[in-house]
């Protein structure tokens, strides 16, 4: 594996780095259909490419973007020309212009004014507040969409909107619950929900109550599962894995995230993926992958 494919939407705690770390725990998995519950930017289907799957979230914008990937409602052209043009505006006006299309967008919910958005906003986050609305600030840089940019963002959507049409992918805008009572199984369920006990921004609260109702879904299920969480960074740990999950496996890997405003926020974390499959069974297949880490597997613990 030489290259991972980065979806067209940009945000917070996209799983890139560890894409090869997940990816090397399914080489050898025999699975009919890709389930993925809590969708995000998407980065670690896409990248797994399975040729049936089933992309969830509640945030109904995300879906929507997606929905017009795969209808062609927004090409490559399309989208090329809009940053183009809303680029140029941007960097006249600044703020004013970002903030001009941040309202346009909470009242009218264009998927490529959410694209703009989430490539001229803070620290590519997706954050709405109580009433529905985005709400994060402008990244402070007017000339953000220059030529180079825009070919890298329609170059990403040229490879969705090709892996799309190869495969039969399907979007739905709906609770994670519902999306795991689908899976079959043969199937293959991969979640990345908010982290519990961690400063997160979603769609969506949340809370104790979510990660426990995540667990009973998971606790059920036939398929076999990957979870990613955190286990813990240099101030705390995740209690629940040993609370909630600590009935299934562990493998974690060292990750440096890059959100926060001030540098000493922006601190190392030890990601986890929980599974419901023994992890020692494809230790083997982890040389076959660029890694983002020597330090792999710098923990591996096995809970029965």
């Amino acid at each position: 594996m030489n290259k991972i494919f980065i979806p067209p939407i940009k945000c917070q705690g996209i799983k890139t780095k560890i894409v090869p770390l997940i990816l090397s725990h399914i080489a050898d998995l025999k699975y009919t259909r890709w389930l993925e519950p809590f969708m995000g930017s998407g980065v670690v289907g896409l990248n797994a490419l399975s040729k049936n799957s089933i992309f969830s979230d509640l945030n109904p914008h995300i879906i929507n973007f997606y929905l017009a990937l795969k209808d062609k409602s927004i090409t490559p052209e399309i989208a090329k020309h809009f940053l183009e043009q809303e680029g140029k505006k941007l960097e006249i006006s600044g703020e004013d212009h970002y903030y001009h299309i941040r309202e346009r967008f909470n009242q009218l919910a264009s998927p490529l004014d959410f694209l703009f958005l989430s490539r001229a906003c803070f620290n590519g986050m997706i954050r709405f507040n109580s009433k529905g609305k985005f709400n994060v600030p402008f990244c402070k840089k007017p000339n953000r969409f220059a030529r180079a940019y825009i070919t890298k963002i329609v170059n990403q959507i040229i490879h969705f909107q090709k892996a799309i049409s190869l495969n039969c992918w399907n979007f739905q805008c709906q609770d994670f619950g519902k999306t795991i009572e689908q899976a079959n199984p043969t199937d293959l369920i991969y979640c990345d929900p908010p982290y519990f006990g961690r400063h997160v921004d979603y769609f969506d609260s949340w809370s104790k109550e979510d990660e426990y109702r995540l667990f009973m879904a998971l606790s059920k299920t036939k398929a076999n599962f990957i979870l990613s969480t955190w286990h813990s960074n240099q101030y705390r740990v995740n209690d629940s894995l040993k609370t909630i999950w600590a009935k299934f496996y562990l493998v974690t890997q060292q990750h440096f995230y890059h959100v926060g405003a001030k540098e000493q926020n922006r601190a190392p974390m030890l990601e986890a993926l929980i599974m419901n499959f023994n992890p020692e069974q494809t230790l083997k297949r982890v040389n076959n992958y660029q890694l983002s880490s020597p330090q792999l597997f710098s923990e591996i613990a096995i809970t029965l």
